[in-house]
């Protein structure tokens, strides 16, 4: 049963082996998005450095104790042409298929944001599939706005 009071809390080390598997679920999601992406297991975050530095914040969404859903903030430098110096980028953005739909993603979204706010950080910025219209639609529901393309080329070699 889906418990409608989602809480949202700082990740613990004690939380690794459910991060562990949500990340795999975000390497599933993303693969049918990018052939690029090896068949053979891949990770994509180092957690413990994550969870451990003071300019990241590592946030999950709970069902009663049950993680459903995760989320990260990294300060990371600007491009030396940009008006900010750093900006808050966010990874790790998974939710449990089953809980999908309810805003959960949202509650994470706005606990970086006031994280980063708490930093001075003006600027956020995440990576998202041009054909993942489900995390689009989500992420343009809490204000992002569609940036830059990357495009990419698989050379003859």
């Amino acid at each position: 049963m889906i418990n409608q009071e989602i809480s949202i809390r700082e990740a613990v080390i004690e939380d690794l082996p459910v991060l562990l598997q949500h990340e795999q679920g975000v390497v599933t999601s993303e693969r049918p998005f990018d052939p690029t992406i090896r068949n053979s297991d891949v990770t994509y975050y180092d957690l413990n450095a994550l969870m451990s530095n003071s300019r990241a914040l590592v946030l999950v969404a709970c069902d009663g104790e049950k993680i459903v859903a995760t989320g990260y903030a990294l300060e990371k430098p600007a491009r030396h042409y940009l008006d900010h110096e750093t900006f808050a980028y966010l990874g790790f953005m998974y939710t449990d298929p089953e809980y999908r739909g309810r805003g959960i993603n949202g509650k994470i979204i706005n606990g970086l944001q006031e994280w980063a706010s708490s930093l001075g950080l003006a600027e956020i910025r995440l990576h998202v599939y041009s054909e993942n219209e489900p995390a689009i639609r989500a992420y343009e529901k809490v204000g992002f706005k569609k940036h830059m393309i990357e495009m990419r080329l698989r050379t003859k070699s």
